[in-house]
C-alpha cells in the first residue's frame, strides 16, 4: 500500500497563509510607521516642489527614525537636496571673478544666467566698465544690436581703452557691418 501526501504536505509547496472568516489577517496597524511615512511622503513632496531647503532637514530627521529599508532612499534624496541647494549659489571674492564666471557661462551658451550675473556686476559697481563690456559682447552674440552699441558705449564712456579692446574682439563681428559700430570705435575717421 502507498502512502499519498496531502496537498500541504507536499515537497516546494508553500505554507498558506492563515485564514479568517473575512479573509486574509490584516496586519496590525503601526501608529508609528505611518507617522514616519507621512513625513517621508511630505519631505518627497517638497522635493518635487523644488524646495530643497526644506526638504533637507526634513529627509535628516527621517534618517534617525526611518525602518531600515528606507535609509539606503533617504540618503540619495538627501544628497539630491544638497547637490540642489548649491547649485545656482555661487560664492566670489570680488566682482572680477564673478566677471569671470560670467564670461565662462557666456563662452558655453548660458546666455540668461551671463546676463544676470553682469547686470549683478553693474548693480553694485555702476563703474564697472568690464561689466558694460561683457553685456555689449553678450549682446553682439545674440544678435541684439540696439543694446550692444548701448553697453559698449557705457564702457567705452567709463574706460576709453574698451574701445580698442573691442577693435580686436572677435566676439563683435556680427557688428563689424554697423556704421555706428564703427562710428563708436573710430570716432575720429
Amino acid at each position: 500500500m502507498a502512502l499519498t501526501k496531502t496537498p500541504n504536505q507536499s515537497a516546494g509547496k508553500a505554507a498558506k497563509k492563515p485564514r479568517t472568516l473575512e479573509g486574509v489577517i490584516a496586519a496590525i496597524p503601526d501608529p508609528k510607521r505611518e507617522a514616519v511615512m507621512a513625513d517621508y511622503q511630505a519631505a518627497v513632496t517638497l522635493m518635487q516642489q523644488g524646495k530643497f531647503g526644506e526638504a533637507h532637514p526634513a529627509m535628516e530627521r527621517l534618517l534617525k527614525q526611518a525602518p531600515p529599508e528606507l535609509t539606503d532612499r533617504i540618503r540619495m534624496y538627501l544628497a539630491a537636496c544638497v547637490a540642489q541647494s548649491a547649485k545656482g549659489e555661487h560664492h566670489f571674492s570680488n566682482a572680477e571673478e564673478q566677471y569671470d564666471f560670467a564670461i565662462s557661462l557666456l563662452n558655453d551658451g548660458q546666455y540668461e544666467e551671463a546676463r544676470e550675473h553682469l547686470t549683478e556686476i553693474i548693480a553694485g559697481d555702476p563703474n564697472a566698465d568690464y561689466g558694460f563690456y561683457g553685456l555689449a559682447v553678450l549682446a553682439s552674440m545674440t544678435g541684439d544690436a540696439e543694446s550692444c552699441l548701448d553697453k559698449l558705449g557705457q564702457a567705452i564712456r567709463l574706460k576709453a581703452q574698451n574701445r580698442f579692446q573691442a577693435r580686436a574682439d572677435s566676439d563683435f563681428q556680427g557688428m563689424s557691418d554697423d556704421p555706428r559700430f564703427t562710428e563708436l570705435l573710430y570716432p575720429d575717421a
